[in-house]
């Protein structure tokens, strides 16, 4: 009921289950998104709009002939004859290439298909030292990141074949590229969540492509629902971080991409100084800097090496006990029982395993709701507003065009 009154006062109709709007036609960026008194904000509605894109999404690009299906081609043939593929982007989309980079790597793998060329390169140092063979793949949600289209422009100047997943085939990005793969439905808010899931959602349609082995879209959309139905305990874990001096985010193997994405989301909807370290790393060096004012989320969600994971993660939780860290989990449901309550006081977030799919879509589809609902619970409790990123402050909208001068 509270919410419904909320959509009233905001003068807001939305259906999760409908198609989000396209791309603008003719193509142009995206204005500062609509300012709302309060939540639901746009990005609250992003994130229960994800079971329904999931499943409009793959089943679109399960298309024997379609665009995934082309860009599965492409990359196994770069593999299969040792050439570069290179899968590039800037900020969310960055996360979601080195998402794709996990996926692809299990779908050749499962296929004996050496997999030494493949790998993921922040765009703006792509395009300093591009690539001249092979196959670069740009993630781009409007296809109009500078840095990114300046890397498509050099390495298929230098002889390397060019695609862009994003989400328009009219935008700047998508002149660039030979093989185009669109998503189609535009991120309504700037603290993108469509804009991560949506190219993770495309890579796992390309490995099915690649590996033969096809992805049910209700299986992927069950799997993200449940991540989003899990609100009451991410208002738990931001209640517990609402006044935290930092974050930190802890993760490993294929749960590494959602890690560093929950830290750019956080920074962006909540303004809450943020850092992401491996699970490893952390315990070389780092421990000092924490205290009873740092907050800490802890990704524990692929099910490869498992045991080897959860067994150092512990390790890491029983340290940041001892200095009395506020730690929360966003945790894969079978270790429910194997790591302690009293290791997560702030509270956990759980995630199925859904064997169905490959190790790495599980845990990249499985963790992607729950961050986004830490994410946007946690603005909640620190006042702010998700959705513009801080460029409704003029002092901030001027740091962000000084930026892009």
């Amino acid at each position: 009921m509270a919410a419904r009154i909320l959509r009233a006062m905001n003068d807001v109709a939305f259906d999760p289950d409908a198609a989000l709007p396209g791309p603008p036609d003719p193509w142009q960026s995206t204005s500062m998104p609509s300012l709302r008194s309060g939540p639901p904000y746009h990005m609250t509605e992003m994130i229960e709009a994800e079971p329904g894109l999931a499943r409009r999404l793959l089943t679109a690009l399960a298309a024997p002939d379609g665009a995934a299906a082309r860009l599965a081609g492409a990359v196994s043939a770069a593999a299969e004859d040792g050439q570069p593929i290179i899968v590039t982007g800037c900020g969310t989309s960055e996360h979601a290439a080195l998402a794709g980079v996990d996926v692809l790597r299990d779908a050749l793998r499962s296929l004996d298909i050496p997999t030494a060329g493949l790998r993921s390169e922040q765009a703006f140092e792509l395009s300093l030292d591009p690539v001249a063979s092979g196959l670069v793949i740009g993630v781009s949600h409007e296809g109009g990141t500078p840095a990114t289209n300046a890397a498509l422009t050099a390495c298929r100047e230098a002889g390397a074949r060019t695609a862009l997943i994003t989400v328009s085939d009219r935008s700047p990005g998508a002149a660039l590229a030979e093989l185009v793969l669109t998503t189609d439905e535009l991120d309504q808010g700037w603290c993108h969540v469509i804009g991560y899931l949506a190219p993770i959602l495309a890579f796992t349609a390309i490995g099915a492509h690649v590996s033969d082995a096809p992805v049910r879209p209700d299986t992927a959309s069950m799997l993200i629902a449940s991540g989003v139905a899990q609100t009451l305990a991410a208002e738990a874990i931001a209640a517990r971080f609402a006044d935290a001096t930092r974050l930190l985010v802890i993760a490993s193997g294929s749960d590494r991409p959602a890690g560093r994405e929950l830290v750019l989301k956080v920074e962006e909807g909540s303004w809450l100084r943020s850092a992401y370290r491996d699970l490893e790393t952390f315990l070389h060096g780092h421990l000092p800097a924490v205290d009873a004012g740092s907050a800490l989320v802890l990704v524990l969600t692929d099910r490869d090496h498992r045991r080897e994971r959860t067994k150092r993660a512990l390790d890491m939780l029983r340290a940041a006990a001892v200095l009395e860290v506020r730690a929360a989990a966003i945790l894969a449901q079978a270790l429910d029982d194997e790591v302690p309550e009293e290791l997560t006081p702030a509270g956990r977030l759980l995630v199925r395993d859904a064997p169905d799919l490959p190790a790495p879509v599980a845990a990249l589809l499985g963790s992607a709701a729950p961050l986004q609902l830490i994410t946007e619970r946690l603005a909640r409790a620190r006042g702010t507003n998700p959705d513009p990123i801080r460029r409704d402050d003029p002092r901030y909208r001027a740091a962000a065009e000084a930026a892009e001068h």
